[in-house]
């Protein structure tokens, strides 16, 4: 058990019989006032974002999220597909825990880490950025570059990113899976 003003940016905790994750921490102090811990917090099983104010004093059990390697293997409807790298077990997971745009970033045969809260899968740790092939791009007019321009691009996996003009048909890019922004192009 910890109190409240031990929580910290990603700590895991049960509070109100459910996993939640810190994602941001403060801890105020007013005055002549009581002392409080403001977080914003998310609810692992149903991915539910909220602030909340504690009491400093305030005590939680420490989540016990276990960490298990994973291959993927494909897509079934709203289902992910994943092996386990020893028992060859497979296992199908809904993709709306890491959300729908994260999951059109996962590639076959690539290794994750799924965290479970006892049995259930809650969350699967994503990289911060996939690397992917230019499938479909506009050409860039010339002439253009004295601004960034960016233009459309389709990707590997059918997901659409704005790219700068320079991008062409079989670059290979790098997207943060997070937002689906274009971060990079790689030689």
């Amino acid at each position: 058990m910890f109190q409240a003003s031990e929580l910290r940016n990603n700590t895991t905790f049960v509070y109100q019989d459910e996993p939640w994750k810190v994602l941001e921490y403060k801890h105020t102090h007013m005055g002549r006032g009581s002392a409080d811990v403001r977080v914003k917090i998310r609810n692992l099983l149903t991915g539910v974002v909220r602030s909340q104010v504690f009491a400093p004093t305030e005590r939680f059990d420490e989540a016990d999220i276990q960490k298990q390697p994973r291959q993927y293997l494909y897509r079934e409807g709203d289902n992910l597909v994943f092996m386990h790298p020893t028992t060859f077990e497979q296992e199908t997971i809904a993709a709306g825990i890491i959300g729908e745009l994260a999951a059109k970033f996962l590639k076959e045969g690539e290794e994750v880490s799924v965290f479970y809260w006892g049995e259930k899968a809650i969350d699967i740790d994503m990289p911060p950025k996939a690397t992917l092939t230019v499938a479909e791009a506009d050409p860039g007019v010339k002439g253009n570059s004295a601004t960034n321009i960016y233009k459309s691009a389709k990707l590997e996996n059918g997901v659409v990113v704005k790219v700068p003009l320079f991008v062409r048909v079989g670059d290979k890019v790098k997207v943060d899976t997070r937002t689906g922004e274009y971060a990079e192009r790689v030689n």
